[in-house]
C-alpha cells in the first residue's frame, strides 16, 4: 500500500515539477549553477555533467531527507553514480523512482543545453545488478532451450535490455532470439537452432 501512495505522489511531484521547468524556461532561468562555460566541447559537456551532478545530488537529498548523498561522474560514459545509506525511495519499486529522476535531469540537460547525450543514473548500483540478474536469467534460459529442444519466453522488459539480451544470445550458435507481442508486454522469444546432424 505504501509503495502505491509513494510511486503516486512521485509521479505527481514530476508532472508538477515539469510544469515548473516549463514556466522557469519561459523566464530563462532554472535551478542550476550559471558558473561560466568552457569553450571547447569536451570542456563544455564535462562543465554541463558537474552541473547535472548538482542537480542530481539537491533532488536525492531532497527525497531522502537526511541522507548524505555522494555521486559518481563518469564523464565518458555520461553515467552519473549515487551512492548513500537509505536511498530506497529514490530508486522506488522495480526502479520507477530512478527512472524517473533520470528522465527529469535529461530534460534540464536539454532544455538548458547542458549535455547533448542523455544520461545514466544507477542508484546504489540498482540497475548495473538488475542487468547482471537479467543476463544470467537469460543464458540460464538459452541453455535450457538448448538442452530441451523448445522456445522459450523471457519475462517482457524494455528495450534496452532487449538489445543488450539479443546481443549477448548472438555469441550463442546453438539459439536465436526475437522480440515479439507489443508493449508493454514486448518479450525476448529464444529458439533453440535444430543441428542438422
Amino acid at each position: 500500500m505504501v509503495k502505491i501512495t509513494e510511486d503516486k505522489s512521485i509521479k505527481k511531484a514530476i508532472d508538477s515539477y515539469i510544469k515548473s521547468l516549463e514556466e522557469e524556461q519561459k523566464r530563462n532561468k532554472l535551478i542550476e549553477n550559471n558558473s561560466k562555460k568552457i569553450e571547447s566541447s569536451t570542456g563544455e559537456e564535462i562543465d554541463g555533467m558537474e552541473k547535472i551532478k548538482q542537480i542530481l545530488k539537491k533532488s536525492i537529498e531532497l527525497i531522502c531527507l537526511g541522507e548524505e548523498v555522494k555521486i559518481d561522474t563518469d564523464s565518458k560514459e555520461l553515467k552519473l553514480s549515487v551512492r548513500g545509506n537509505d536511498l530506497g525511495i529514490a530508486i522506488g519499486r522495480d526502479g520507477k523512482n530512478m527512472q524517473a529522476l533520470e528522465y527529469i535531469i535529461n530534460l534540464i540537460g536539454k532544455r538548458k543545453k547542458l549535455l547533448c547525450r542523455n544520461v545514466t543514473i544507477d542508484i546504489k548500483d540498482y540497475r548495473k545488478k538488475k542487468i547482471d540478474k537479467i543476463k544470467n536469467t537469460a543464458v540460464i534460459m538459452a541453455k535450457k532451450a538448448i538442452s530441451e529442444g523448445r522456445k522459450i519466453a523471457l519475462k517482457p522488459m524494455g528495450a534496452y535490455e532487449r538489445k543488450m539480451i539479443h546481443n549477448l544470445l548472438a555469441k550463442f550458435k546453438d539459439v536465436t532470439t526475437r522480440s515479439s507481442y507489443e508493449e508493454p508486454n514486448r518479450r525476448i522469444i529464444i529458439y533453440p537452432i535444430k543441428s542438422s546432424k
